[in-house]
């Protein structure tokens, strides 16, 4: 199973240990192929250090988060552009799906999910994918 987590979802894992995106996102590291790319990666990287999160975890926390999350999934380099989502900043998501042959994309954003099924990908919600993989 490979997998693509948008960028909520993965922050919502770190921050909430118990919640379906954690849930999903662990599920995803023990069960299947987590992907991302430099463009992915970086929009994760500009979020997870945002000031706002330091009342809730520490940088040494999140660093340690984030070197998990590169050391379990794997890169990959994007070589087609998409500009079908309605949101551009969201189609760097549909071409890493795409270009990593992904059987999921898991998102809370709706630009992203109105799209399901997207090119044989499924777009699901956490709650949605745990449906499927409930462990």
């Amino acid at each position: 199973m490979r997998l693509v987590f948008d960028t909520n979802i993965i922050i919502s894992a770190m921050l909430f240990e118990d919640s379906k995106p954690s849930k999903a996102f662990y599920i995803g590291i023990k069960q299947g192929v987590i992907l991302f790319s430099s463009s992915t990666l970086s929009e994760l990287e500009d979020v997870l250090w945002r000031r706002k999160f330091d009342q809730y975890i520490s940088q040494e926390e999140r660093f340690q988060f984030l070197t998990g999350l590169i050391l379990n999934s794997t890169p990959l380099e994007i070589d087609k552009t998409i500009t079908e989502c309605r949101d551009p900043k969201d189609n760097k998501f549909l071409e890493l799906a795409v270009c990593g042959k992904a059987d999921f994309i898991i998102s809370g954003d709706e630009d992203l999910l109105v799209l399901n099924p997207f090119r044989n990908i499924q777009i699901l919600t956490p709650d949605s994918f745990l449906k499927i993989y409930p462990k």
